[in-house]
């Protein structure tokens, strides 16, 4: 069974899907095989409206990229933005990658497998809806390793499915130290915003 965690087989069929991503209304290029390949997610849809974009010169991390509908956001609302756009799945890169040069913004773009990014890169802010179905060991490895990462002043902001555990990893992350402030709640998502505790 093949899940939007791994890369697919066989050769990609691209197609648009629109989206709306804070104030700017796009379409960008998708697949089968990639996260929400048909169009922005409802979680996804959640956080951007729920937060604001970041401002002036910030070095911003998409975890777990997909096609790339919050490095698109995040490069079109902060012209001043820097992105790592990190994904196992290697066509969801190379979405990401093609949708960053066509809408402009690629030349602040770097799309990355994870075993790729620079072992002391920080990051100001990580923007994610986390791949909750790898199960919760590699979850847990996965938000331990990038968290790690962020800047001391830092935030990741985060949407989670209620039914997927979002209160139970909330509670997992603070235990391990870091504060989650739920931004908002509706439509069975939770949005948060973890910093250093």
């Amino acid at each position: 069974m093949s899940h939007y965690f791994e890369t697919p087989t066989g050769r990609a069929t691209t197609f648009r899907v629109g989206m709306r991503l804070w104030d700017a209304d796009v379409e960008l290029e998708s697949s089968k095989g990639v996260f929400s390949g048909g169009g922005l997610d409802v979680g996804t849809a959640m956080m951007l409206r729920s937060t604001e974009p970041p401002t002036g010169p910030v070095h911003l991390l998409d975890l777990g990229c997909g096609i790339g509908p919050i490095t698109v956001a995040l490069g079109l609302a902060n012209p001043e933005a820097r992105i790592t756009a990190i994904d196992v799945n290697e066509r969801a890169l190379a979405l990401t990658r093609s949708n960053a040069d066509r809408l402009g913004i690629g030349d602040r773009v770097s799309t990355l497998l994870p075993e790729d990014v620079p072992v002391d890169e920080l990051y100001d802010e990580i923007w994610s809806n986390p791949p909750i179905r790898i199960g919760k060991p590699a979850l847990h490895e996965l938000l331990t390793t990038w968290l790690d990462r962020l800047r001391p002043d830092g935030t990741a902001w985060m949407v989670v499915a209620r039914n997927l555990g979002a209160d139970s990893l909330t509670v997992w992350l603070e235990e391990q130290g870091w504060g989650c402030e739920r931004l908002a709640s509706a439509k069975g998502f939770r949005v948060f915003a973890v910093r250093r505790g």
